[in-house]
């Protein structure tokens, strides 16, 4: 009888874990990193966290062409310029005080699931990070990275959603897992990235 109900048990295991396998993975599916995003982030005293806003299509009236991304680091907001007045905003993290940056620069390459090696600045500041992490989840690059000129600087994703709207980079631009997936699939190389402070 014992193990007959551990047979149940199993069996009613293994079907959840195929409906959440097939639910993650379904072509309908509307968002790809629902399956990866934990529950609310609660802080130590108790607050949640912050959360990214979301992604939409809002009207925009700067002066740049379609195709153009506009960073401004001071509402905390990515624009990619759409044709006839539009773009979609994003939410993003950015430089922290003493990192923050503006100017002008291009998209000069693109990655999926990028590797990460932390620069030797950021070394000297930080002795206590890897030396080098493969990409996948855990890197702090996150699932999409879009390198600027020959900089330093990227807009990437993050394995720290809650840091989204928030000034604790040390220059790169961050999104969520979610957004910068969808900036990577209307971007090439070669896009103009304005930085406006």
């Amino acid at each position: 009888m014992g193990s007959s109900i551990m047979n149940r048990q199993v069996l009613a295991f293994a079907g959840m874990a195929s409906l959440a396998l097939a639910a993650a993975t379904s072509p309908a599916k509307a968002n790809l990193f629902d399956f990866l995003r934990p529950g609310p982030s609660v802080g130590a005293d108790g607050r949640p966290l912050g959360v990214a806003p979301p992604r939409e299509t809002v009207a925009y009236q700067g002066h740049y062409s379609p195709g153009t991304i506009v960073i401004s680091t001071q509402e905390r907001r990515l624009y990619y310029v759409l044709p006839n007045g539009q773009a979609v905003r994003y939410g993003v993290g950015v430089g922290r005080p003493g990192f923050a940056w503006s100017g002008v620069k291009t998209v000069s390459m693109k990655k999926e699931w990028p590797e990460w090696t932390p620069p030797s600045q950021m070394l000297r500041r930080r002795p206590d990070l890897p030396r080098h992490m493969v990409g996948g989840i855990g890197n702090p690059l996150g699932a999409r990275a879009m390198y600027l000129g020959s900089s330093l600087y990227r807009i990437h994703g993050s394995n720290e959603p809650e840091t989204i709207g928030t000034a604790v980079s040390s220059g790169c631009i961050r999104m969520t897992n979610e957004d910068v997936t969808d900036l990577y699939s209307r971007v090439s190389v070669g896009t103009k990235v304005v930085v406006q402070r």
